[in-house]
């Protein structure tokens, strides 16, 4: 009698388009599947339970991130490599059929119930995007903890895209990190003395380098992990004059009506969590917060096509309630709100170095990753590295600079400089 994987390769056989893409080898010690092909093992029957219930891309990340499977030797390669197969047999959408699942059931020895959702999933409540369930979503993600992310960012601790200004490997992410503050404070025209709102400031990493420039700034996150770090640092540099960091929701930064008080507003990859329903609620508190012909500086990640939050792995994972949209549809939001967009700035490509370099970080850690925050969050995290920085390199995702002023005399150059 044939093994579990024998079994399996023939049953999929109509749903992979032939030859399964992988080695694969089951609990039962069986194997199949082409011996040079990325090889795949199923610890458990519990991971054809969790597909079975979970079709697709979220049962299979279930049982990944539970070490119900395992992706022996380089994860991305195998991923590039099953991405490249299903494309080229036009597997896409694919979903197995009545007979395909009736033999996975043959396999698996009990299906009453589905599996508990791994601890590591993330468990929000409430009505959408409303500001309890906001501080729900973004606490799952952001108050992991300050030294897990110092383990996987650069000292800065910017938790987004770079600006690679070279390919000399010398030159490194903390380089393009800088280079990108930089830029941002360019691109709003910042110098001493003028004054800076940072909306979803992360750790800091824009507001402490312009306050450490002079500029007088107000940084706004609801992640308390994220506003205790901040404030340390501002004690740590000096900077109780010139900087406050603000535990508040983006929807409490200003009132209704009323001037900007701030010369420039900038909000770097936040906008991509305030839902599709309240960005025209994000975006007139920008216009609002800036004086007239003051400029306002929006950094964020842009998709196409099905699954605007990311996917099932992403949303159920890494960034629950996130919303993500073509650029040209945030252009159109942010000129509905009342701002003059100056300049598209497309940063796709830095992207796949940035998170390049993360996951180099990240596999240098891995032993302190695991005994920090446990051997399934880790593997949560390589996951969604790996697979964010495909969705980048084949632009199924990207990340774009919006310039844009509120109406008023402003002084943009008509010549750009960056």
């Amino acid at each position: 009698m044939s093994g579990v994987a024998q079994r399996m390769a023939e049953g999929l056989r109509p749903v992979v388009g032939g030859e399964l893409p992988v080695h694969l080898v089951a609990w039962d010690g069986s194997a199949a599947g082409p011996a040079d092909a990325p090889r795949v093992v199923l610890n458990s029957p519990r991971a054809l339970s969790r597909v079975f219930w979970h079709p697709g891309e979220l049962g299979a990340a279930q049982a990944y991130v539970a070490g119900e499977i395992d992706v022996e030797g380089d994860l991305t390669a195998a991923l590039d490599h099953v991405h490249t197969v299903a494309g080229e047999r036009g597997l896409a959408g694919i979903r197995p059929s009545p007979a395909v699942a009736a033999a996975l059931l043959r396999l698996i020895r009990d299906v009453r119930m589905p599996p508990s959702a791994p601890p590591s999933q993330a468990r929000v409540r409430g009505r959408l995007h409303t500001k309890f369930r906001d501080r729900l979503a973004i606490s799952h993600h952001y108050d992991l903890s300050n030294e897990f992310y110092a383990l996987l960012l650069d000292d800065s601790m910017a938790y987004s895209c770079a600006y690679w200004r070279s390919a000399d490997p010398a030159y490194t992410l903390a380089d393009a990190q800088r280079d990108k503050l930089q830029l941002v404070l360019d691109k709003l025209g910042l110098v001493p003395g003028m004054t800076l709102l940072d909306v979803g400031c992360g750790w800091g990493s824009l507001s402490l380098y312009a306050a450490e420039r002079g500029i007088r700034v107000t940084g706004v996150t609801i992640a308390a992990e994220q506003a205790a770090w901040i404030r340390e640092q501002v004690q740590l540099r000096g900077l109780e004059e010139t900087m406050e960091v603000r535990l508040q929701d983006y929807r409490e930064v200003t009132g209704p009506s009323g001037v900007g008080q701030f010369d420039a507003v900038a909000s770097i990859e936040m906008g991509e969590h305030v839902g599709r329903r309240n960005y025209p609620t994000y975006a007139a508190t920008l216009r609002r917060a800036v004086r007239p012909g003051g400029r306002v500086l929006i950094q964020q990640m842009s998709r196409r096509g099905r699954h605007p939050g990311g996917g099932p792995f992403i949303e159920s994972f890494i960034a629950p309630d996130m919303h993500m949209r073509p650029v040209g549809e945030t252009v159109a939001l942010l000129e509905d709100a009342g701002l003059e967009v100056r300049d598209v700035h497309a940063l796709r490509e830095h992207y796949v170095r940035t998170v390049d370099a993360w996951l180099a970080t990240f596999e240098e850690n891995f032993e302190r990753i695991v005994d920090l925050v446990g051997e399934e969050v880790a593997r949560v995290w390589r996951l969604y590295l790996v697979g964010g920085r495909l969705a980048f390199r084949d632009r199924r995702m990207g990340v774009d600079q919006l310039l844009a002023v509120r109406p008023g005399p402003h002084t943009v150059a008509p010549v750009r400089t960056w």
